[in-house]
């Protein structure tokens, strides 16, 4: 096992895109600690940052136009003063990356054990015949059957479940210490939902690493993860042990994601209570509290100043003026 130390830290970033159409504010004040075997999950509606805040931790967002400012930490190193060719050593091998889509993130005209190779025989530094062997084994550990066949095949010859299997096994090839998933169950059916995010949390367990995981869904994290980041507009509202934050949301905006989650009570199905409102415009966010627009309990302050995160006991944190 592993030391328990912290390997990760976000301190203070803010990640700006500098358009045509003005400055985009994507990642205000982003903060955060990890440990080695942590599981922490980011929510929010599309929009509201997670992605970007993720990507930004192995220096994916694309600069120009993006412009960073603050430190991310891993493994004592910042991140955000390496360059390209330091970048490429810890990327896939130390950090992995889940994509929301395996069908945009796998190249459609090579065979998967192709894309499968180049990254171990990169990083391991294996022989041809070992990365086949490798990436074999990678396959059937996630449950691909006939693995050996599969590698010659093309990801269009694969489902979307299977698919995101592949990325899985991709990921996690070269033993990395941190995993990013990044909304790895969209579009899938329940069942498939269930079975990746079952094999998430075993690699996870069995493989001593950390894992990020990035998802609009309140309960997908709360059955995976044991801390979480609420997102809105770019700015963290609400962190703490899931479980806390899912039983007795304190922010807003963290009650109004989980009440318009479905849910079933008894044998009748609750109806869903939408956020009314739209996200913003993140060229164009309101003054004060972003979410003051769309919350019932703003009051004259939230429509001047921001609210900061304050530790509420638990290691809770809320960004609220009023709650």
């Amino acid at each position: 096992m592993r030391e328990n130390q912290d390997f990760l830290k976000l301190e203070n970033v803010h990640v700006n895109f500098h358009l045509r159409a003005g400055v985009l504010p994507a990642v205000q004040g982003a903060n955060l600690i990890m440990k080695r075997g942590d599981t922490l999950g980011i929510v929010g509606e599309s929009g509201s940052g997670k992605s970007v805040m993720s990507k930004e931790i192995i220096r994916l967002n694309p600069s120009p136009p993006a412009k960073t400012e603050g430190k991310v930490i891993f493994e004592g190193i910042d991140m955000v003063s390496l360059t390209n060719r330091q970048l490429y050593g810890i990327r896939g091998a130390k950090i992995s990356m889940i994509f929301q889509e395996p069908m945009t993130s796998l190249n459609p005209v090579f065979t998967i054990g192709t894309q499968m190779a180049a990254g171990l025989r990169t990083h391991l530094k294996l022989s041809k015949v070992e990365a086949v062997e490798r990436s074999a084994e990678m396959l059937d550990k996630v449950g691909i059957p006939s693995a050996g066949e599969r590698l010659r095949q093309y990801p269009h010859e694969f489902s979307g479940g299977m698919r995101q299997r592949v990325m899985i096994a991709m990921a996690l090839s070269c033993d990395p210490t941190l995993l990013i998933a990044d909304e790895p169950t969209t579009a899938l059916d329940v069942t498939i939902q269930d079975q990746i995010l079952e094999l998430l949390a075993d690699s996870v367990k069995n493989r001593d690493m950390s894992m990020i995981l990035i998802s609009h869904d309140l309960y997908v994290v709360a059955d995976t993860c044991d801390s979480i980041i609420v997102m809105y507009a770019g700015r963290q509202v609400e962190t703490g042990p899931t479980r806390e934050v899912f039983q007795n949301p304190a922010h807003p905006y963290t009650q109004g994601l989980k009440d318009s989650q479905p849910a079933i009570s008894g044998v009748r199905a609750e109806y869903l209570k939408p956020i009314k409102g739209m996200v913003p415009n993140m060229l164009a966010v309101p003054e004060g509290c972003a979410f003051h627009p769309r919350c019932q309990y703003a009051e004259e302050i939230c429509r001047k100043e921001v609210p900061t995160l304050q530790n509420r006991g638990s290691n809770r944190s809320i960004a609220c003026h009023v709650m």
